[in-house]
């Protein structure tokens, strides 16, 4: 775990420092910006595992800076937002965030947030099977997407549902099992499904009708998979 390097950026030096403290603690290394400028520079000189990003930044604030993250990285992003700022967080969730975590926080929970998405990012082994459905392929071990031969780049949340949809083909998930299967300990809203849901259809294109809305339950994904013979 030593070797894992997490980005916090805050204009708030207390909450830096605090972060920082309790992640180092946990063995992580820990690099730090308080504006958004410092912030990409930040990431493109030390190319971080994750990133804990707040909103009201200086310079570029933290949606402007995850946008520009996501056009040259997957990398698992963390929103820090005010409680008030409900919008800002269902726009960083389309933008492509894996999680937020409301101010004011707990450093119990936001280290116990990094830990699960690491262990998510790590999770599958060389055994794990690959996926067709007609010209949709995953790779859950390689944590890959392929769309008629063409490459699909999906946020870790992005993949880790399309992956749990696809390995229950034709039963419907609910919002809750998702949730549990994809956030681990979740307390915020359960809406948060749809977001990322919505995100997995655009970059799908045509095959994105696969994952069907089941009003009122959750999701089901139709695609029809191909088996080695």
């Amino acid at each position: 775990m030593g070797a894992t390097r997490i980005l916090v950026v805050d204009d708030e030096p207390a909450i830096r420092q605090v972060v920082r403290a309790y992640l180092e603690r946990e063995g992580f290394t820990v690099v730090t910006a308080s504006s958004g400028p410092q912030a990409l520079e930040a990431f493109q000189a030390q190319r971080p595992d994750v990133v804990i990003l707040d909103i009201m930044l200086p310079g570029l604030d933290g949606l402007e800076v995850l946008t520009r993250l996501r056009q040259r990285s997957d990398v698992y992003v963390i929103m820090l937002t005010a409680k008030t700022e409900e919008m800002d967080r269902v726009v960083g969730l389309t933008l492509g965030a894996d999680d937020y975590v409301p101010k004011p926080f707990s450093p119990h929970e936001l280290v116990a947030r990094v830990k699960a998405g690491l262990r998510r990012l790590r999770r599958g082994s060389e055994q794990a099977p690959r996926l067709r459905f007609g010209g949709l392929e995953l790779d859950a071990a390689a944590r890959r997407v392929w769309m008629d031969g063409r490459e699909v780049h999906l946020t870790p949340r992005e993949f880790d549902l399309l992956l749990a949809l696809a390995e229950h083909r034709g039963w419907v998930m609910t919002r809750q099992q998702l949730l549990d299967r994809v956030w681990g300990a979740y307390y915020g809203d359960a809406r948060v499904v749809d977001v990322h849901i919505g995100n997995v259809r655009k970059k799908l294109g045509p095959y994105g009708r696969w994952i069907v809305t089941v009003r009122g339950v959750g999701y089901r994904f139709d695609g029809e998979e191909e088996r080695d013979a």
